[in-house]
């Protein structure tokens, strides 16, 4: 509708003024694509420079952690490979006081100073399955203290293997319930099963705070545009919560977390992400020794304001050149459409008809030859008008025609009253009923001249119908309604139910010598559908071949095609003429999308379910009214 009406508008401006907004459209497209594109460039090589500068960043953090856990892979195997150490957590008697205080001296000595010489590992601790020993601080303690931790119960199903695992907070597994300063912080722990020989003896466990592990990650280096941070093998984020870009931003986190995990099921190392309005770079890289991936959030808002700055800065610039270019062009147009500018007068004066006869304009170009044509084309309307009255002639003579019809078909109806009263008169009931019948049945021929009706009337007309057909039979014809009031006021086709409501009165019965003879007409509403009008008959039924050769005709698009030898006999088509047509119609008025299709069951019945729009018809009166006031 908009193309249209700025079409129209188009249209209507002067050639020169087209031929300005052609040249405007002409420089300014390819303007806005190729500097789309050449932004769109920038845009990308500066998110692949970003990339590549984060995965730097990743590597380099990378062989940082990996140092860091080389020193608590081996602070671990140092501590379980003295025998010495073993062979007390696996004792089952208490030692004397003396060969402690050796045993203090010597092997946990030696441990203490493993932590020592690497001031990063937080804690080393070696944990005992035994109840006999005693527990010697800060280094060997009863495994009943860290019963209760997640991975716990992980760590016999992994055959000896190392388990990494990452805390929010570094608590006091001592539970001594003194602040320490290292309890908010967040710590990775490397646990393995100690064995003896085939038995398990115990767990050792090395911890290091995050700040220590991952330097970068967790420094107090304050960045507005990026941070990094570390992710376990469940998807769980740990970062600094002090750095101002994701640690104060609860939304970009929770993107974070969301993004990272899609990355996990896609296998990819790198995604954009917009997180109100900001686009940001995600770059992960695995740790395949911790079972961990270390994370880079890049914000690209920064980046593509100043692209879309410049981007608008350059827009403006060629706006402003073709807007001088455009003056310029009008200038030059005007000089040489001013040929053309006077034969548009003259056509103008043509119209007021002051120049019935023609444009007394000639020579050779295009003008020329435009005013010949103009020429001849104000003789051809002078024969077209011509032609016009005479045709508005045979119309006001056919509109008396059928007046004149109308006015017999009156005379029929009125004298069809008559009659009726003379069959009151004569107490003749069952005759008076049907007159009157039938008198409905031509009033609603004689009233309705437009092809729309309310659902209300159509079904007044086929009662009437039925009482007239009733006379007929011994047994009448029982008609049931299940229609909802809210819906008796729907619009449907003039004549559109009675073809069918016949066929049944025609074909339902024939050959049934007993029972009741019943028609439902049953009308719902459907929300995706619009309005559903079934029509079912108790009669016969109709055989399952024969049926579906009816919904094939009823719905082919060409009816002659759809013929078959029952069609065409004797030069008579046989059966599906009528809903056919009532199907054709509906699909005409309505859309391809709506109609009726039969249903049957040999001998039970047979229906006809009619899907229509729901259009209130809000107009009572006749042809162009009634059709004004529909919705």
């Amino acid at each position: 509708m908009y193309l249209q009406s700025f079409s129209n508008w188009l249209g209507r401006r002067s050639m020169q003024s087209r031929l300005v907004a052609a040249y405007i459209v002409i420089l300014l497209i390819p303007s806005i694509v190729v500097s789309n594109y050449l932004f769109s460039q920038i845009r990308d090589s500066y998110t692949n420079d970003t990339l590549k500068q984060g995965q730097y960043l990743l590597e380099m953090e990378k062989i940082n952690i990996l140092n860091q856990i080389e020193a608590m892979e081996l602070a671990a195997q140092l501590t379980i490979s003295d025998s010495d150490v073993l062979e007390y957590i696996s004792t089952k008697e208490e030692l004397p006081i003396q060969e402690l205080l050796d045993l203090y001296r010597g092997p946990l000595t030696d441990m203490i100073n493993i932590q020592i010489n690497n001031p990063n590992i937080a804690h080393l601790r070696l944990y005992a399955n035994n109840e006999h020993i005693s527990e010697i601080w800060p280094i060997i303690f009863h495994e009943r203290r860290i019963q209760n931790e997640p991975w716990f119960s992980k760590l016999d199903q992994l055959d000896g293997k190392e388990l990494w695992t990452f805390k929010d907070k570094d608590f006091d597994i001592l539970r001594r319930y003194v602040t320490d300063v290292n309890d908010q912080m967040p710590k990775v722990s490397l646990v393995r099963v100690v064995h003896a020989g085939s038995k398990r003896i115990g767990i050792i466990q090395v911890e290091m705070l995050l700040k220590q592990f991952s330097p970068k990650a967790f420094a107090n280096i304050k960045d507005e545009g990026s941070q990094m941070m570390l992710a376990d093998s469940s998807g769980a984020i740990y970062l600094d919560d002090n750095q101002p870009f994701a640690g104060h931003n609860p939304e970009l986190r929770e993107a974070i977390e969301q993004q990272f995990a899609d990355m996990n099921v896609r296998g990819l190392h790198e995604k954009r992400f917009i997180v109100n309005k900001h686009p940001y770079l995600l770059v992960s890289t695995p740790i395949e020794q911790a079972d961990a991936h270390i994370l880079n959030v890049v914000s690209l808002q920064t980046a593509h304001e100043r692209i879309s700055t410049a981007e608008k800065q350059i827009i403006a610039a060629n706006l402003i050149l073709i807007g001088l270019l455009s003056i310029i062009t009008y200038m030059m147009n005007s000089f040489i459409l001013k040929n053309l500018s006077r034969l548009t007068e003259a056509m103008k004066k043509v119209r007021r008809g002051e120049m019935p006869t023609g444009l007394p304009l000639g020579g050779g170009g295009e003008i020329g030859e435009l005013a010949h044509h103009f020429n001849k084309l104000i003789h051809t309307i002078n024969e077209l008008i011509a032609q016009g009255v005479k045709k508005q002639a045979l119309t006001k003579e056919a509109e008396l025609r059928t007046l004149h019809s109308q006015i017999d078909s009156h005379f029929l109806y009125n004298t069809l009253e008559n009659i009726k009263m003379l069959a009151e008169m004569e107490n003749q009931r069952t005759i008076s009923d049907s007159l009157t019948s039938l008198g409905g049945m031509m009033r609603y021929n004689f009233k309705w001249s437009g092809e729309y009706v309310s659902l209300r009337d159509e079904i007044r007309h086929i009662q009437n119908y039925i009482a007239v057909m009733n006379i007929r039979f011994d047994e009448p014809i029982q008609l049931e309604l299940r229609i909802p009031p809210k819906l008796l006021e729907i619009e449907v086709l003039k004549m559109s139910l009675q073809p069918i409501i016949e066929n049944a009165v025609k074909h339902a019965w024939l050959g049934v010598e007993e029972g009741k003879s019943t028609i439902i007409i049953d009308v719902s509403e459907n929300e995706d559908a619009g309005v559903i009008i079934t029509l079912r008959d108790n009669g016969m039924g109709i055989e399952a071949g024969r049926l579906e050769r009816l919904n094939e005709m009823i719905h082919a698009e060409n009816w002659n095609n759809a013929l078959t030898d029952e069609q065409v006999k004797n030069g008579k088509q046989a059966f599906g003429i009528g809903l056919r047509n009532v199907h054709q119609r509906i699909r005409l008025y309505y859309g391809k999308q709506y109609g009726l299709q039969v249903h049957s069951r040999e001998g039970q019945f047979t229906e006809v379910v009619i899907t229509l729009p729901k259009v209130l018809l809000m107009g009572r009166g006749s042809g162009n009214e009634e059709n004004a006031n529909r919705r």
